[in-house]
């Protein structure tokens, strides 16, 4: 592991323990936790978050947690996840395989067989598979956008050795403070760019880059997205690249930019759920979501 990856994991630990200290389950979610999604049980796990009093199939969010690609887990985003929840959807929350120890593309994979297994297990859960939604931050934008663009692109979903659902499409989509263009300049000390020796088998490949830039990927049967970032997110110059591509191929989209001179929202603040601008987003999505549901 590098010094980077090993500094990054120390670091987001003690944020996310601090700015999580003192939660708990709410009284009117139920949650069924740590079920397994595939064949490694340390990581291929998965919980699911529902209103208590509410009965009867439910739309679906499906999220994808940040983390550099090398941090990250179920547990760091359960209170966000039953925060969505508690906004009247059939959350599911999960685990994947991390950088080092798992290349690209095991997040990918990982991420695929999530989705089989909500399509599998629609009835117990009671979920609408006709109203499937995803969320994903940072890394997980990536992941996330990385995802849809193989269920949306078969040219580009051939270059995989792993089968998306039989014409799932997620309905839409929230990508938050995300990556969607990566590119490598020697001269730069980027966190991202170093992160992908980690990530990357071969460190980041011209090959390679090709490979994991959303926005080479994304086409025309891309779904409706709802792109966010903040006045001092690191990565706010990333999605007005994404939102050229997606007006390049008329795909809809809402963005939003959070934050003023008053009130400085760094990345990811949404999962601050002592936020008040993080509630907002999170309202802001989930009504987004709820415009794709028929009555």
């Amino acid at each position: 592991m590098s010094v980077t990856s090993d500094m990054l994991r120390k670091m987001f630990h003690e944020v996310d323990e601090k700015r999580d200290a003192g939660l708990v389950t709410p009284q009117d979610i139920i949650r069924y936790d740590d079920i397994v999604y595939g064949e490694n049980r340390d990581w291929q796990v998965l919980d699911v978050y529902r209103p208590k009093n509410v009965s009867g199939v439910l739309p679906v969010i499906v999220s994808v947690h940040g983390g550099g690609w090398v941090y990250g887990d179920k547990e760091r985003y359960q209170f966000y996840c039953m925060s969505l929840a508690q906004r009247g959807f059939a959350v599911v929350n999960y685990t994947y395989r991390l950088a080092p120890e798992y290349k690209f593309p095991a997040s990918l994979e990982d991420t695929n067989l999530v989705f089989h297994w909500v399509l599998s297990n629609a009835k117990q859960y009671e979920f609408d598979t006709d109203y499937i939604f995803a969320v994903g931050d940072s890394a997980g934008a990536h992941i996330l956008g990385l995802y849809t663009a193989i269920c949306t692109n078969s040219a580009y979903a051939a270059k995989y050795d792993f089968c998306t659902p039989k014409g799932f499409v997620p309905k839409a989509l929230a990508l938050n403070c995300g990556a969607y263009e990566i590119k490598f300049n020697e001269n730069s000390d980027d966190l991202t760019q170093s992160l992908m020796a980690d990530y990357l088998p071969e460190k980041g490949s011209l090959k390679e880059l090709e490979m994991i830039n959303v926005i080479n990927h994304v086409t025309k049967d891309f779904p409706p997205t709802f792109l966010m970032t903040s006045n001092r997110d690191f990565l706010k110059e990333q999605p007005p690249v994404m939102i050229q591509k997606l007006m390049e191929v008329d795909v809809p989209f809402v963005f939003r930019f959070y934050g003023d001179k008053e009130h400085e929202l760094a990345h990811v603040f949404h999962l601050n759920l002592r936020s008040k601008e993080g509630q907002f987003c999170n309202d802001e999505e989930c009504e987004f979501f709820r415009k794709f549901v028929l009555k």
